[in-house]
């Protein structure tokens, strides 16, 4: 598919807002859906829908096989080495719980420790706080450097005999940072501590390869890479999903019931409680087919192309303060204006047209480090191009006019 085609297969920017042209520059929160996936959930719902892995008859079976075809696409799409490593939850939020509960109660005891760094959602936090909470467990924070970005030796130096967990974002929602996560699982490796990498950034901007990547757990955000809402994935190498407890219990997990004993269903069944989002599921592997049709490097080439333009645009702003400096940077800018409050921000824009978010993106921990409570922020999708940093740039001056800045 050719790269300016791609904001064609998008329904939504034929909407006019407020009178012009949908900028949507708010992909890290969430990405716009391609017709192709609208289409896909549409044709499920009209022609295929049953529940899966409970019925013989033909809707249900031709349901079950669709949903464990989307299953097959995202294994290889991942570069999983087993189709049983790749679990269906309704969020990244859900997955890192499930390992964090899972994993906890199975392998942590008072005093285990977990690292994570100070750029995390609060996804990756909270979880392990209830950890924390539950079993008196240990979290410790890995500092970043002046540019915010994460760095090996940080990390090297909390670990301890008790680390049981490494825990860290793939790329930043805040600065778009990218995590040199080669250096610190073959850190981790040489210390027999596993890692989860919160991806729901990775996964819509960088080709994965969880063989080559070689971290425990990866978990994906389905809505963030053009994908359908209330969908998750979660990656577990076998050896771990195979010890690990299921996290929740009901219908469809189980393997034999009885008044005294229950037994559960093998991996990844055991892990997909209740009637799973089957609809969805067959979709996302609808949003991977168009990933693929695009090609990562022509999405990362463009991209990459789009970011640099921004970056040179906003840079020469004098008023703008772009929040941190990564060396490895992905398409993410959140900024400040001094003497405009970032909801402002965010209301003069969208006054344009143009979709931004404003507030702490689920990351006050970072923003308290900066020393500001909020930032506004500028994130990319397949579908942006130059012409809309030209009207993201136009649209920051017409706040400085507004505020007499």
């Amino acid at each position: 598919m050719n790269i300016k085609s791609v904001k064609s297969q998008f329904p939504i920017f034929k909407k006019k807002i407020n009178g012009n042209s949908l900028v949507y520059l708010d992909s890290a929160n969430s990405s716009q859906k391609p017709k192709a996936v609208i289409n896909r959930l549409s044709h499920f719902y009209e022609n295929e829908f049953s529940n899966v892995g409970r019925s013989v008859h033909s809707l249900a079976v031709t349901a079950t096989n669709r949903f464990e075809e989307s299953r097959d696409i995202i294994k290889n799409f991942l570069n999983a080495k087993h189709r049983e490593e790749i679990i269906f939850t309704k969020g990244a939020t859900e997955s890192i719980n499930l390992v964090a509960s899972s994993y906890g109660d199975k392998f942590m005891k008072e005093g285990d420790e977990i690292i994570l760094t100070e750029l995390e959602h609060h996804s990756n936090y909270v979880p392990w706080h209830y950890l924390r909470d539950k079993k008196k467990a240990v979290i410790k924070f890995a500092r970043l450097n002046e540019n915010l970005e994460i760095k090996t030796d940080e990390i090297k130096k909390l670990i301890t005999n008790k680390t049981k967990m490494i825990a860290l974002t793939h790329i930043s929602n805040v600065t778009g940072g990218i995590s040199p996560l080669e250096e610190i699982i073959d850190l981790a490796n040489s210390k027999k501590i596993p890692v989860l990498i919160d991806g729901t950034q990775g996964a819509p901007h960088l080709k994965l390869d969880m063989q080559k990547i070689g971290c425990d757990f990866y978990v994906i955000s389905c809505h963030k890479m053009y994908g359908p809402n209330g969908l998750g994935i979660l990656y577990g190498k076998k050896k771990w999903l195979d010890l690990l407890p299921p996290y929740q219990g009901g219908g469809g997990m189980i393997d034999e019931v009885k008044k005294e004993t229950i037994t559960f269903a093998e991996t990844p069944t055991k892990f997909e409680a209740g009637t799973m989002q089957t609809a969805e599921v067959v979709a996302m592997g609808e949003a991977v087919k168009f990933i693929e049709s695009i090609g990562f490097k022509t999405i990362l080439d463009h991209e990459n192309q789009v970011l640099n333009y921004a970056l040179e645009k906003l840079k020469k702003n004098n008023s703008i303060k772009l929040i941190g400096n990564p060396e490895k940077k992905a398409s993410v800018l959140s900024f400040t204006i001094k003497g405009i409050h970032p909801h402002d921000i965010a209301t003069i824009l969208d006054e344009d047209g143009v979709a931004i978010r404003a507030g702490h993106h689920c990351c006050q921990i970072l923003h308290e480090k900066i020393g500001v409570s909020a930032t506004a922020r500028a994130s990319l999708g397949i579908y942006n191009d130059k012409d809309d940093i030209d009207v993201l740039d136009s649209s920051i001056k017409k706040c400085r006019k507004v505020f007499n800045i």
